[in-house]
């Protein structure tokens, strides 16, 4: 058996192991990139009972662009799967909190935790075309944990003004050095409370049409998409 193979079956590292690029990228976003927030309502502050939405292909980097005291408050829908346990173990160098499922895997585990995690006061985050996509397409489960707890769904979105873009389904970026990172943070968005399947599909595509226009892929980035696809 080779190594990779090998290290594929683990299913749990040693959580110091990721200190050191935990480390590697809060030092790299401090010096490599310049940032700029764009929040006019100043949610991202001190948020409370906020659901963030944010695509998949942006998690680079993302938790930095928000203040330490919003992250304390913030937890994260995480896959069940091997590789959701790697980034859970990730994230705690970053005060996130990790709820594990996704839609093909414990969704309605991820659910139920969401839910309490808002009517606690805390705030959730979702990657709503995670796991598997397909890509800048979100699903519902944003919009019931927004209709069950009376949470604000709020697009968030973390655009590079330079990337390479990686041949996987979302097509992850990753900032090129000295580029720009733009944190855009949208208007909220209200969902009635005992939603039926109609009206959850209504606020489901103006969830996602409201991250959509906050979307901007770079050059470089459109373009080795548009190359993957013939």
């Amino acid at each position: 058996m080779s190594f990779k193979q090998k290290f594929r079956q683990l299913k749990k590292l040693p959580t110091w192991i990721y200190w050191f690029p935990a480390t590697l990228m809060k030092l790299s976003f401090r010096f490599l990139y310049r940032y700029e927030l764009i929040d006019p309502l100043n949610l991202a502050q001190d948020p409370s009972k906020i659901i963030a939405i944010t695509w998949h292909n942006r998690l680079m980097f993302i938790c930095m662009a928000f203040p330490k005291q919003a992250m304390y408050k913030t937890s994260a829908v995480i896959s069940a799967s091997r590789d959701g346990q790697y980034l859970s173990d990730f994230m705690k160098f970053f005060h996130v909190k990790a709820l594990r499922g996704s839609s093909s895997k414990k969704g309605a585990n991820a659910l139920l935790g969401a839910i309490r995690e808002i009517e606690s006061g805390r705030n959730v985050v979702f990657t709503p075309d995670g796991p598997r996509g397909p890509k800048y397409v979100i699903k519902n489960g944003p919009v019931v944990v927004a209709s069950k707890t009376g949470g604000a769904v709020v697009p968030i979105v973390l655009n590079a003004s330079k990337c390479w873009s990686l041949k996987s389904w979302d097509n992850f970026q990753i900032p090129k050095p000295f580029s720009t990172l733009q944190m855009i943070v949208g208007e909220p968005i209200y969902v009635p409370a005992d939603a039926d399947e109609n009206t959850i599909e209504f606020f489901r595509k103006k969830a996602e049409q409201a991250l959509l226009s906050i979307t901007v892929d770079p050059a470089d980035a459109v373009k080795k998409d548009a190359d993957a696809k013939h």
